[in-house]
């Protein structure tokens, strides 16, 4: 956050910051990450479920409330004239939701329940005002936004530069890492409720295509995507094909 957002003798009790690059390869971040979910979690309003399919944010809608996801897994997504879709984002728990609407309450996303899903509502004047005297909750909060801007620059390369296989390994490979972090799977393998269909509007791919480069990275031996459970057989092949490094997300 800005200096000027925080209170004048805030400075000496922000956390003190390595200089060294490797903090994104310590725990650092995630002691903030940790703290600064005590903090959101004090912020909920209310928690409620949200039926498969239904949206919880659409586009132009004027809101004032972001959400943190307890449970199951949604996807921000664009709608053309045309009626195609483009995914920009899968979220799974723990993802902190909407956070454009900080400073922007008509933000054109939207917000879908790919699976039932639990959700607790944010005021976002109560966060803006919590953001302001809690560093650990600030903190958080940029980390998340860091971490969500390098997601979609790496699908952007995804989409614009890396062929279907290599884009269709490093998703994988994106997808098991988050999960890991989030204590949901392993780098080996995880359990994904994604339709191809879905997963195949997030790549650029039409689901045949999609259905062909699986059954490719199947022959080669490198993994496994089946009755929605995901196998990294071969996680060396698939970084290599990838040009996969995940330090954007940890």
């Amino acid at each position: 956050m800005p200096h000027d957002l925080l209170p004048l003798d805030s400075k000496s009790r922000l956390p003190s910051i390595p200089t060294n690059r490797n903090i994104y390869h310590s725990t650092s971040h995630i002691s903030y990450l940790t703290m600064g979910r005590e903090s959101v979690d004090a912020l909920v309003s209310r928690k409620h479920i949200c039926m498969k399919g239904c949206d919880l944010i659409h586009d132009r809608e004027e809101s004032r409330k972001a959400y943190i996801i307890y449970t199951g897994w949604a996807c921000s997504y664009r709608l053309l004239r045309d009626g195609t879709r483009q995914i920009i984002n899968f979220h799974i728990p723990g993802d902190l939701l909407g956070m454009r609407r900080l400073l922007t309450p008509d933000c054109d996303d939207n917000l879908c329940a790919i699976t039932c899903l639990e959700v607790g509502d944010i005021d976002i004047e109560s966060l803006l005002s919590a953001l302001c005297t809690d560093n650990c909750l600030a903190m958080s909060v940029l980390w998340s936004a860091f971490r969500d801007e390098a997601i979609v620059a790496q699908h952007l390369v995804d989409i614009g530069r890396r062929k279907p296989i290599n884009r269709t390994a490093h998703f994988f490979l994106e997808l098991g890492a988050r999960l890991n972090i989030a204590g949901l799977g392993t780098r080996a393998a995880y359990e994904c409720p994604l339709t191809q269909s879905l997963i195949a509007d997030a790549l650029g791919l039409t689901a045949v295509h999609f259905n062909r480069v699986l059954r490719q990275l199947r022959e080669l031996n490198a993994m496994t995507f089946h009755e929605g459970r995901v196998a990294l057989l071969d996680s060396g092949k698939l970084e290599h094909l990838a040009d996969f490094d995940s330090a954007y997300l940890r």
